[in-house]
Order: structure tokens, then C-alpha cells, then sequence
């Protein structure tokens, strides 16, 4: 009777044996696959941090190329310069070859691409909000009727301009910049500036925006409707016209290649600025007589404001009065689209950049990263 016990005693050891080796060699892979995890983030993480310094380099680079084009050409800018060529998908390597860099071939894995945007090609919706005196915000008439014509153009309801003027003013007067105004530029003068109720009523009649009990004639006092409901952030981007009432995510997507969001009032280049853009700017101005100023400015760009105003009577539009704070040649906001691809690692990084028009130099406005 003993040997069978001792056969089932020592075959209940290997099956011991069995299991802790089983179980050692699931807690050793499972320790090594959360090791090898652990390293290959550490690696992402490096390789991450070398893609953020090679895009803020080339960004350096980018505002060494506005500030010494600015230095060039001080008070013209337009499409054939320096900046308006994009940088295809290029190895760093070549670049560092090109200066003679001795450790070029380490950016061998590394690429790079971008382009660089001017900012004031766009409709600026802060231009809808101006600040005729310090402490006061008032809705730009002038601007809305433009806005107006925009989205008429894209087929998008032309009354919503109004509403997003409003908005643009809620969210400003409770910004700590609401009366801000851009460098070597006057804001927009109290002429032309009606009594506010008067002039939202020739823009739109009937009725108000909704929430209408937000807004206040006195921006950072309390509004004295103690029942209004929360005030509207303030619009930062395109897409802040998502929270407006009356905007949809396709009305957004056609407004997008037309319209910006800068931090100051600015002027329109009519040397980059689109058809639809110029159209709607100028009164009396059809989207086809837009298309022959862009094709006349196509064969020379405007030096000045006289030769604007040459090229919009050459294309049919009568005489208007141009005013330097709506129309301009030149630009100080510029946006920066680059790419890096550095191994695993890809960064597309969005910087707008402002440049003075006195001193020339750049400032990094705000930057968007998108992994």
C-alpha cells in the first residue's frame, strides 16, 4: 500500500513543481513586458521632447525669415516673397549639411515640412468690436455690413453677423485685453459710430440676439440685470463661432479658409487676400469683380494704397474711400503651420507670430500643438 501513496505523493510534487514554475514565468513576463512598456514610453517621451526642439528651432528660423524680409521690403508685403513659399517634407539632414553642420547626418530620420500664412488675408472678427475711446467697446457697423456680405456670399445667414458681433463683444468685455489695440495702428474713430441701439436696428430689424441681457454699453462694470445668464467666453478661434446660436459645424468648415480670429483689429492685405474676402470689404463689390482684382494683382503687386485704389476702378468698382484701418498692403500677424517627424514622433505645431512694423522683430502670439 505504500508505493502507490508514494507514486500519487510524487506525482502531486510535479504538478507542484509545475505550477510555481508556470506562475514564476508569468510574474517574470509580466514584469518584463511592463519593463519593456515603462522603457518605450521613456524613449516616446525622448524622442517627443528632440521633436518640440526641432520644431521651435525651426520656428526661430521662421521669424529670422519674417524679420529679415521686413528688413527688405518694409512696407509691402505680398504672396511672391520669401515667406509665402511651404517647405515640402524635407530631411533635417540637408539642411544641417547646408551650413556645414558636422553631426548633419543625425537628422537623417528626421523631417521636416511647413508653410507660413498671412493672418490679415482673413476677415478678422475682432474688427467687428472697436474702441472708439478707452473703457468703451462698440459695435463696428462698418464691419458688420462686410460680415454680412461674407456669409451671404458662402450662403450662410447673413443676420448672424450681428450675433457674432455681440458675442465678440461679451466675451471682450471681460477680458483682460478688451482695449487692446495693435502697435502703429489708431483704432477705429468714434465717426461713422451711431448710437449703438440704433445702428444694431438698420443692421437687423426685429429682434435681438439671444441672451440679449448679457451685454452692457459699460464693458467690466456689472451688468445691472442680476438674472442674465453667464457671459460667453471670450472667441479665440474659428471655432468659438460653434457657441454662437445659428452656427453649424458645416457653416463653420465654409467660413474657415475666409475668416480669423486675431487678438487686435486689423487691416485686410489686399495683396493676399482671396476674392470672396476683397468682395465683401468693399461696397458695391460683386464676388466677379473681386476675381479680376485678384487676377490683376497676380501680374504686379500693390506698393501702396493708390494702387489698390487703381486696380478697383480696372475692376469695374466705382470710387470708394479707402480707410488704412480696414485695407492695407502690408501685414503684422503672420501664422505658422510646421510639421516634425523625428522617428516615432510627429508634432504639427501652429504659432501665430506678430511682427512689429517699426523694429521689425517677431513675438510669438499664442501656439498649438497636435500630436
Amino acid at each position: 500500500m505504500r508505493a502507490p501513496n508514494r507514486k500519487k505523493q510524487r506525482g502531486v510534487a510535479i504538478i507542484s513543481a509545475l505550477l510555481v514554475v508556470s506562475l514564476t514565468a508569468i510574474l517574470v513576463s509580466g514584469m518584463l513586458w511592463r519593463q519593456q512598456v515603462q522603457i518605450r514610453r521613456i524613449e516616446n517621451q525622448r524622442l517627443l521632447a528632440q521633436a518640440q526642439w526641432i520644431s521651435r528651432s525651426a520656428l526661430d528660423w521662421t521669424r529670422l525669415i519674417l524679420r529679415s524680409e521686413a528688413d527688405t521690403s518694409p512696407t509691402v508685403t505680398y504672396l511672391g516673397g520669401v515667406w509665402g513659399v511651404p517647405i515640402a517634407r524635407t530631411k533635417l539632414s540637408d539642411f544641417l549639411g547646408q551650413i556645414g553642420e558636422v553631426r548633419a547626418q543625425q537628422g537623417a530620420s528626421t523631417y521636416l515640412s511647413g508653410s507660413i500664412e498671412d493672418a490679415q488675408a482673413k476677415f478678422n472678427l475682432r474688427n467687428l468690436v472697436s474702441t472708439p475711446t478707452p473703457g468703451v467697446l462698440t459695435i463696428n457697423v462698418a464691419q458688420i455690413q462686410a460680415f454680412q456680405r461674407l456669409l451671404t456670399m458662402l450662403g450662410i445667414n447673413g443676420s448672424l453677423a450681428k450675433t457674432v458681433a455681440l458675442q465678440m463683444r461679451a466675451g471682450l468685455a471681460r477680458s483682460a485685453t478688451r482695449f487692446q489695440t495693435q502697435t502703429g495702428n489708431s483704432a477705429t474713430t468714434a465717426s461713422g459710430q451711431n448710437n449703438e441701439s440704433t445702428t444694431l436696428a438698420a443692421i437687423a430689424q426685429g429682434g435681438g440676439a439671444a441672451g440679449g441681457g448679457n451685454f452692457t454699453d459699460d464693458p467690466g462694470l456689472k451688468d445691472p440685470d442680476s438674472n442674465a445668464p453667464v457671459a460667453p467666453l471670450q472667441m479665440i478661434t474659428v471655432d468659438s463661432l460653434l457657441d454662437v446660436p445659428g452656427f453649424s459645424a458645416e457653416a463653420v468648415a465654409k467660413l474657415r479658409p475666409f475668416v480669423t480670429v486675431l487678438p487686435t483689429t486689423t487691416a485686410v492685405n489686399m495683396n493676399t487676400a482671396p476674392a470672396e474676402v476683397i468682395a465683401a470689404l468693399i461696397p458695391g463689390m460683386n464676388l466677379s469683380q473681386g476675381q479680376a482684382f485678384v487676377a490683376r494683382r497676380e501680374t504686379v503687386f500693390f506698393h501702396d494704397i493708390g494702387n489698390v485704389q487703381l486696380a478697383l476702378t480696372g475692376a469695374g468698382v466705382k470710387t470708394v474711400s479707402i480707410d488704412s484701418n480696414e485695407m492695407d498692403v502690408t501685414t503684422k500677424y503672420f501664422v505658422i503651420h510646421g510639421r516634425v517627424e523625428h522617428e516615432r514622433a510627429q508634432l504639427e505645431r501652429t504659432t501665430l507670430v506678430y511682427r512689429d512694423p517699426t523694429t521689425h522683430t517677431t513675438r510669438i502670439v499664442y501656439t498649438r500643438d497636435s500630436l
